[in-house]
């Protein structure tokens, strides 16, 4: 990668306290965070150009981050991990991207499957036998991951469907001394740079149709024989999550490598629904990277730019001011419902979560839309990181599960509907309201 040939000119960046109530933060976290921004500044966004050109994988931040612990920042400390909440984990994804989305984006990834094996583990509604049988298999996986320092993947969709409407067309049977996976995904980031991929399938049985019920996840290294990376990659925006197409024939494995034991995924994802808004952070910090660029370029204080004052012009004030309300406005409720993340929430909690996830896809767009205006001509050159944030924040609104389009159907049923009566609102019959939380309520009791 053309590292030093392609350098963007990146201007300073807003410390955590600027928009943090940082006395509600450890100060461990707080120390990580900061760190993070001096990563980003000193590293990240000197990298981020090049990504984004040669749609190429940040293999030097990942470094960077594993030299640093962060790769652990899920794992419980008794791994030799960080043990950060869901909510510290989404600050330092907000953080990452401000600077590089496509690293904080890449990093989610990683960061999920640690996450399911931890707090999925903890959940109430396991048996004991249920926790004995999956104690094992995560020991394996956060041994693994501090041990050999390897970065996760976690594949999920596949191309022709709605990956929530209907059972994984990746499917795994059983065979001698385990199970052998044939099937694909699309858009499977970090492909061929992880070391380990979560393959998200459906076993299937002769003689029946395949169910959601019968989801099984395994941990699947990328030596595995059968297991490919196919296709080119070149998209709009989010060019370094090198998302390519991960074909499976005939992968071995065995029960040592399922990521959690059988049925445990449809008893717990459901019921933890804050665990699909974890690509949020990264289009918070999107915007909040856009925000940091108008200010420091009205003030003259871009690196390699000349530094004209533009502060004096009443519409580049005006639009700050609207800019930093809808900023303050997205964090506020962003941060609210990743605070409230946590297995079976109310009611509540879930529409805050739900409407923290429209807000952030969609203002990310929105300010960095707003930057461009208020920064004029100058901001579209791609020496310059607005015009990458741009197109980065487009990216946002259609990824699954939860989409701008599903958000808003959620949020409306939710409201009109009461809980006894989701199962038989019309409107999306077969479709992704499948992945709709229903709490107690309700016969779909397993993400869809």
């Amino acid at each position: 990668m053309t590292d030093q040939s392609a350098i963007t000119a990146h201007p300073p960046m807003s410390d955590p306290a600027d928009y943090y109530d940082i006395s509600r933060i450890r100060p461990v976290v707080l120390e990580k965070l900061r760190r993070v921004n001096e990563l980003g500044a000193t590293k990240f966004a000197a990298r981020a150009r090049a990504v984004d050109d040669e749609a190429s994988f940040p293999v030097e931040n990942y470094r960077d981050l594993a030299e640093e612990g962060f790769l652990g920042l899920c794992i419980p400390e008794e791994y030799g991990g960080w043990g950060f909440s869901m909510w510290e984990y989404a600050m330092v994804g907000a953080e990452i991207a401000k600077y590089c989305g496509a690293t904080a984006l890449t990093f989610n990834m990683h960061n999920s499957s640690m996450a399911w094996s931890r707090f999925m583990f903890d959940m109430p509604n396991l048996t004991p036998e249920e926790k004995a049988a999956f104690a094992p298999l995560r020991d394996r996986q956060f041994r693994r991951a501090i041990a050999e320092r390897a970065i996760f993947s976690q594949p999920i969709s596949e191309g022709g469907q709605n990956w929530t409407s209907k059972p994984n067309q990746t499917q795994c049977r059983k065979v001698d001394g385990g199970w052998r996976i044939n099937g694909f995904k699309k858009f499977a980031s970090l492909a061929g740079y992880c070391d380990y991929y979560t393959i998200v399938c459906t076993e299937v049985f002769e003689g029946v149709e395949p169910r959601h019920e019968d989801t099984m996840l395994f941990v699947v290294h990328k030596d595995a024989p059968g297991l490919s990376v196919k296709g080119e990659w070149d998209p709009l925006g989010m060019r370094g999550t090198n998302s390519r197409d991960l074909i499976l024939k005939d992968v071995f494995v065995t029960g040592d490598d399922l990521l959690m034991p059988r049925g445990i995924f449809g008893k717990t994802l459901p019921n933890w629904p804050h665990m699909m808004a974890t690509l949020s952070p990264t289009y918070m910090g999107v915007a909040q990277g856009a925000f940091d660029f108008t200010v420091a370029y009205l003030k003259g204080k871009v690196p390699g730019q000349p530094p004209i004052d533009r502060r004096m012009y009443a519409t580049k004030r005006i639009a700050v001011g609207k800019m930093y309300a809808r900023l303050a406005n997205m964090r506020a409720l962003w941060w609210q419902a990743f605070t409230e993340a946590k297995g079976f929430p109310t009611k509540g909690e879930v529409m805050r979560m739900y409407a923290a996830q429209y807000n952030v896809m969609e203002g990310a767009a929105e300010m960095t839309s707003m930057a461009i205006r208020t920064c004029g001509g100058q901001s579209m050159l791609r020496s310059l990181p607005l015009e990458r944030m741009y197109r980065d924040s487009r990216c946002g609104a259609l990824m699954l599960p939860y989409t701008s389009e599903i958000m808003e159907d959620y949020l409306s049923i939710l409201t009109l509907y009461d809980m006894d009566e989701i199962d038989t609102a019309p409107g999306d019959e077969g479709g992704a309201r499948n992945s709709l939380w229903r709490g107690d309520s309700g016969t779909l009791r397993a993400l869809r």
